[in-house]
């Protein structure tokens, strides 16, 4: 069995660039099997933006990334929930999510986990479970907020979904001064989770449903 027993996948990215760097290269060979994947972000963190960029940079930013990765424009939705405070915004998102799940009615969701420490990101994961309740869930990895993340799924990569990652994340010009954007961390990662499984290369997933 294999990732593309899927036909419609939905990936929730509480901000732009979550969705990229937790499963790029998944979606990149994913859309290279022909399956449809659907990327919605919740924000752009117009307040995070550094100095000397527009504060709408990460909408054009992640229309760039999401497109190197194969996603054409019309399968990826923006929103513009303010950064930091969706605990505080958690009905408004649910039933965004509700319309997602009835628009879109995919057969897997891909969202950050239960256990991640970032407030955006946890209401993201707990909203989700609540709103894709029919549906197979996973979790994507994003280490520097998972003190604890279960390895229970493994996709296999091969060097050009990394590449393709590496690429998509390179369009986030106006977060390059974080560390985890590098290059080398990126590509040290999917290295890493590949020879947990003896492949060259992998991604990571918690599984919170999964239906055959």
């Amino acid at each position: 069995m294999t990732i593309e027993r899927f036909r419609n996948v939905l990936v929730l990215a509480p901000h732009t660039d979550d969705g990229e760097f937790g499963c790029g290269g998944t979606i990149a060979r994913l859309v290279e099997s022909g399956v449809k994947v659907t990327y919605v972000a919740f924000s752009t963190a117009a307040k995070s933006v550094p100095e000397g960029f527009p504060a709408d940079v990460l909408k054009h930013e992640v229309r760039a990334a999401t497109a190197v990765l194969g996603i054409p424009e019309s399968d990826l939705k923006v929103y513009d929930f303010e950064v930091r405070m969706f605990p505080t915004l958690r009905q408004d998102i649910l039933e965004e999510m509700i319309v997602l799940q009835q628009e879109i009615d995919p057969d897997c969701v891909m969202m950050p986990a239960l256990v991640d420490l970032h407030q955006d990101h946890k209401t993201i994961a707990e909203e989700g479970l609540r709103a894709f309740k029919r549906t197979t869930v996973m979790a994507y990895e994003i280490p520097w907020n998972n003190l604890n993340f279960s390895h229970q799924a493994y996709v296999r990569l091969e060097t050009r979904h990394v590449d393709k990652k590496v690429e998509a994340l390179a369009c986030y010009a106006s977060q390059g001064h974080r560390n985890y954007t590098r290059e080398d961390y990126i590509r040290n990662m999917a290295f890493t989770r590949g020879i947990d499984v003896g492949c060259d290369f992998a991604e990571i997933f918690e599984v919170y449903r999964w239906i055959l």
